[in-house]
């Protein structure tokens, strides 16, 4: 079995390293001419393969030292993690066996930081601007767990907690978040979308920093509120529970095939003021209509994606300077229209999952500079009696994974005080 593994661990990163597509989608791709592969099988593949993405630098630097092709022992080193070095022993030959073990006894400590932390040459620049940056990419190495957040609408986090840790879903080790007030957090990898309280729209699958992003906008019943970047509908979902389904939230975004994904999701939700939009990536007329029309505009912008490394290693060897630049253009352009459709005394939340300044401070400030009729609100205030627990420093929500235990999300809150000049 152990032999068996490792062809597949070797075959699937042989398809992954490609760069042709996101990790994941490559490795649904893969599994799709393995029908009869299981959900173990698939299960441990996953998890060597995103060992060594995570680790992609490291073990390259160590995989010179042994012999036969590159792929396998990167597979050696990624499955030893996974399924664990004495299991892994007996699809190995003997000298694979000695060479893993000299590897595994090796002190990291003394490889340069780049390496240790598997860190692109360009990326390890970048740090170089970002307090205690090493801190925050070795635990950006490490893997998450699963985060699941409650419906409001339909139950208490209290009851659907106490119904996981008392039943079969118990095993998955369920505690409730430390600070989405919505949000519980379990090992492993479940099945989620056949537990009952999913299929009842009571439970969604949501990371604890996108949950708190929504907390920032604060919607309330009967507004209207806009969420600019929908993608397949996350925080619309939670807006729009939290808004009682009354009102009206309209889901903007350029792409039908995710709204589509979305619509299932609100049915499932119980949510009837969702108006999924597909807008024009500028000059949309629906867009026009809304300018100075709307309480509440979520921008979750598009952009590095360099906050979720734990759950997609592979963006940032895929990730280049080159599209930072077309991400940060991207970025204030949609500032500007989602901007225009906040009416005065209204909030305008922008967000990232990037700790990149260029993409999160750099670009708020360069926003207020050209629009001063806008004020940055502090984040502390808005959520100190939903999130007690939760510690900031400064106005901006900044939430890191060596210190939050989320992924890395950026949140800044502004209020419309006038008229556009």
């Amino acid at each position: 079995m152990a032999q068996r593994r490792l062809e597949q661990v070797s075959s699937a990163l042989g398809e992954v390293l490609q760069w042709k597509h996101p990790a994941d989608l490559a490795l649904t791709r893969w599994a799709r001419t393995r029908p009869k592969m299981g959900s173990r099988d698939r299960a441990e593949i996953r998890e060597a393969v995103f060992d060594v993405l995570r680790h992609l630098r490291q073990y390259r630097n160590w995989a010179e030292s042994g012999v036969g092709p590159s792929t396998r022992r990167l597979a050696i080193l990624g499955l030893s993690t996974a399924i664990g070095q004495e299991s892994l022993s007996l699809g190995l030959t003997e000298e694979e066996r000695q060479w893993l073990g000299h590897i595994r006894a090796l002190n990291v400590d003394g490889l340069p930081v780049g390496v240790r932390l598997s860190l692109p040459e360009w990326l390890e620049e970048r740090l170089k601007e970002i307090p205690d940056s090493y801190k925050l990419m070795a635990a950006m190495n490490e893997q998450a767990l699963l985060d699941l957040r409650v419906n409001p609408m339909k139950a208490e986090r209290d009851t659907v907690l106490r119904q996981l840790q008392n039943g079969p879903m118990a095993r998955f080790k369920p505690v409730a978040m430390p600070f989405s007030p919505w949000g519980i957090r379990i090992e492993g990898r479940p099945s989620v979308a056949v537990w009952p309280q999913y299929e009842k729209g009571e439970l969604e699958i949501q990371e604890e920093g996108s949950q708190l992003l929504t907390a920032l906008l604060e919607p309330r019943r009967g507004e209207m509120v806009i969420d600019y970047c929908a993608g397949a509908g996350g925080k619309s979902l939670l807006l729009g529970a939290l808004m009682r389904s009354t009102g009206r939230l309209y889901a903007f975004d350029v792409s039908a095939t995710r709204l589509n994904k979305a619509k299932p999701r609100f049915a499932r939700a119980g949510l009837s003021n969702v108006v999924p939009v597909v807008i024009q990536e500028a000059g949309d007329q629906r867009v026009r209509r809304l300018h100075g029309k709307a309480q509440r505009v979520l921008v979750d912008a598009p952009c590095s994606g360099l906050g979720t490394l734990r759950r997609n290693p592979d963006l940032k060897w895929r990730q280049h300077p080159q599209a930072l630049e077309q991400y940060t253009q991207m970025q204030a352009d949609i500032l500007e229209q989602a901007a225009a459709c906040v009416a005065p005394g209204g909030r305008l939340v922008y967000a990232t999952c990037s700790f990149l300044p260029e993409e999160n401070e750099q670009q708020v400030q360069a926003f207020l500079d050209k629009h001063p009729e806008f004020k940055l609100l502090d984040a502390r205030e808005i959520l100190k009696d939903k999130c007690p627990a939760l510690a900031l420093e400064g106005p901006y929500l900044n939430l890191r994974t060596d210190r939050h235990q989320t992924d890395c999300f950026f949140g800044a809150a502004l209020e419309r005080i006038t008229e556009s000049a």
